[in-house]
């Protein structure tokens, strides 16, 4: 039984209140409560005890309030991973709100328990959830000009911080600070909500679940919150290993964050020159406490009490720049959980259920291929380059699935503003993908988009031995147009040359493909419907970056159209995948708190070409590779299985492109001018020329990918007739 003593006089509480107002009006309060004969025993609940205040209106507004707050699942920081072939999962960042690990009853030391009991609440299994006698006591002291003395039990400062947290998830502003500003305001009726949900709490809940919860939810300065997070971030263990120092110096820091947070070493009150000295006091207060209540030996108190306060501050991974490598494929994933509806009905909730929401998101990001893409990325092109503004990308795609496996550029990723002034080597932008997921607005792929040409060309029952008109010329005539009528560019003075100023005048198709002849394939086109040719291309999911239509002139079959790196290698992908082309996905699965599943995107597959065009592309796209354009690419790749590609180069080899894939795997490479123009095949990284770089990468990626995924024979269509021998040019 708890026995209330040293009441002040009512007199006495006057003068106070004259000094210290909302602090005198609380324990006039209090004290009215006493007077009426409310304070009986720590067994009978305020609730019942405050029947005595019937007289007064109070008790009509203490009816009047909710009865308690329930135990519900805290913000909690949310994890993107990727799996490692052995299964074991790699942290790429973390994004919260609230740095915190929910943890259980058993993961918290037994240190901590009893210094938070000893040192907050020394009542707190004897009281019904509000410990009137240090409220008392401690409004008191602070009133009388002493230390501030909270007074509320464990149970009401539960309350207050689950009311807080409350506040948190409203997404607007003001009424977020008015609900903040209700919460906490040291006010009398305030403190009468706070008791009546305490109450509440108490009747519902176990001493357990409320000590257990209090430490999930308490803040321990800065973003950090929850003991396990506090115990990683300000010593670099868990809340399970706490030594009894630790746990003690942490549980100081619950009374006043700021005065006692241990990540400020250069603080004159509290840093690393005085030992931390706020802390250590508050701390060696609390241990003085446990031992007052029998928590502790005089041995362990002397010993724990003597221990330096040696914080090992161990930052949280936090945000994609902390994926260092695998940061643009991050930021690809936050896009992805952003504005997919799936996860939300508008950005802003997506993007806060996210960073609140506990979630472990399982990527696509295979490890393997991915470590072979960033590793050859930073040995063959620089971050930066005197010559010229260059950025290069890789992107690799699962076949059938459309899961991402690869994703890196040869610059650091930072979305902060004062991090990228600081150097030409930082970008928040994702070059592998569309703008609105990130990207850039693209890039020309130059003779890579010649595929759809020769997709719809198939599609139309040409034959890959079928030859054309493919002489250089200032005049092409009429080309057919379904959609916008005839077109014709002799006024634009439309006159492409080929990359090695071929002359060939009757090239066929498949000679077209392997030499990448430009001429022949704008005969080709001058046999087809423009528009068709574009809408096969979109069939493959071929779309601009920028989120405009795609163009469909007679220069757009060489590749004008800017489009992302990711959505060509799915393009790639639908091609190796007997025509069937699978969206992009780069999440697997995500696990909520408790172990829910959360519903992810899936892979949207439709048949871009049916599988007898597939096969012809095929047999004209891996002769590329065993004869033509791509062969550097394929011959270094180990080990070697079927393959299939299509190289590209812009106008002055400003840009430069290898595509390709297995059955299994498909991966492109560019290398492109980020601002401005050059030549790549007049400037060099060091010795090598910068036109080379993509087949001295897209081997060593496709050879991990063979590695691991293997490779089958394609399903090829030959011509009827064999071909006739025609020009190829390597390295183009």
């Amino acid at each position: 039984m708890v026995q209330v003593t040293q009441i002040p006089s009512n007199s006495a509480l006057s003068r106070l209140r004259t000094l210290h107002g909302a602090l005198g009006g609380l324990l006039g309060f209090v004290a009215m409560s006493v007077a009426a004969g409310v304070l009986v025993t720590a067994s009978m609940t305020p609730v019942v005890a405050l029947s005595g205040l019937a007289a007064t209106n109070t008790i009509s507004v203490f009816e009047s309030l909710p009865d308690y707050v329930n135990i519900e699942p805290l913000s909690q920081k949310s994890d993107i991973l990727a799996t490692r072939s052995d299964g074991t999962v790699e942290l790429l960042a973390s994004f919260y709100d609230q740095n915190r690990i929910e943890v259980s009853w058993d993961a918290i030391s037994q240190f901590a328990k009893d210094a938070a009991v000893s040192g907050e609440d020394p009542r707190f299994y004897e009281h019904g959830g509000v410990d009137l006698q240090g409220t008392l006591r401690a409004t008191a002291t602070t009133v009388a000009g002493g230390d501030t003395q909270g007074g509320s039990s464990i149970t009401q400062q539960y309350v207050k911080n689950v009311l807080v947290q409350k506040c948190e998830l409203l997404a607007d502003q003001r009424a977020r600070d008015a609900c903040y500003r209700a919460a906490t305001e040291t006010t009398p009726d305030r403190k009468l909500k706070e008791m009546r949900l305490a109450i509440g709490v108490e009747k519902t809940y176990s001493k357990r679940d409320i000590l257990r919860q209090y430490f999930n939810i308490t803040g321990f300065g800065g973003t950090v919150y929850g003991i396990e997070a506090a115990a990683s971030y300000y010593f670099n263990t868990t809340a399970a290993l706490l030594t009894l120092p630790q746990a003690a110096s942490l549980v100081a820091i619950v009374n006043n964050p700021v005065k006692f947070q241990l990540d400020q070493p250069a603080s004159e009150t509290n840093g690393a020159a005085d030992g931390y000295a706020a802390n250590k006091q508050r701390r060696n207060y609390i241990l003085r406490e446990m031992l007052h209540h029998k928590k502790l030996s005089q041995t362990d108190f002397d010993a724990a009490a003597a221990a330096p306060v040696e914080p090992i501050i161990t930052e949280p991974s936090t945000g994609c720049q902390t994926a260092v490598g695998n940061a643009f494929f991050c930021d690809y994933v936050t896009k992805i959980l952003q504005t997919d509806p799936t996860f939300g009905a508008d950005a802003a909730t997506r993007m806060l259920n996210f960073r609140r929401g506990g979630y472990d998101v399982y990527t696509t990001l295979d490890l393997d291929v991915q470590n072979a893409a960033v590793t050859t990325m930073n040995q063959q092109v620089p971050k930066v380059y005197a010559g010229g503004d260059v950025g290069a990308i890789i992107t690799s795609v699962q076949v059938g699935t459309g899961r991402v496996l690869a994703m890196t550029q040869n610059k650091d990723y930072s979305q902060d503003p004062a991090v990228q002034a600081t150097g030409a080597n930082f970008t928040g932008i994702n070059y592998a993908t569309d703008y609105a997921e990130g990207g850039s607005s693209g890039f020309q792929p130059g003779s890579t988009y010649k595929v759809f040409t020769l997709a719809e060309w198939l599609k139309e029952g040409h034959s890959l031995n079928e030859r054309v008109d493919s002489r250089r010329k200032a005049n092409w005539g009429t080309f057919q147009d379904s959609c916008f009528g005839p077109q014709n560019y002799s006024r634009e003075g439309f006159n492409p040359r080929n990359d090695a100023n071929e002359s060939g005048t009757n090239y066929s198709a498949l000679q077209a493909t392997v030499g990448s002849i430009n001429t022949g394939f704008i005969g080709m086109a001058k046999k087809l419907d423009l528009c068709g040719i574009r809408q096969t291309a979109e069939a493959f999911g071929m779309h601009r970056a920028d989120g405009n239509p795609l163009s469909q002139s007679a220069a757009s079959i060489i590749g004008t159209n800017e489009i992302a790196p990711l959505s060509m290698a799915v393009a790639f992908a639908g091609i190796a995948n007997k025509g069937v082309t699978c969206s992009p996905i780069a999440i697997d699965r995500i696990v909520g708190p408790g172990g829910v599943e959360i519903p992810v995107p899936s892979s949207v597959c439709t048949q871009s070409v049916d599988a007898t065009v597939a096969a012809g592309l095929a047999y004209a796209m891996h002769r590329v590779m065993v004869s033509g354009t791509g062969q550097q690419s394929n011959y270094n790749t180990n080990p070697n299985v079927p393959m299939i590609g299509k190289t590209g180069t812009t106008d002055g080899a400003k840009d430069t492109w290898m595509s390709g894939a297995s059955t299994k795997v498909a991966t492109v490479v560019a290398v492109v001018s980020l601002t401005g123009a050059l030549s790549q095949r007049r400037q060099f990284f060091g010795r090598d020329q910068i036109a080379t770089a993509r087949h001295r990468m897209w081997p060593v990626v496709m050879s991990a990918a063979n590695a691991k995924y293997g490779g089958d024979a394609f399903e090829e269509l030959a011509p009827r007739v064999s071909p006739q021998p025609g020009a190829t040019a390597a390295g183009r």
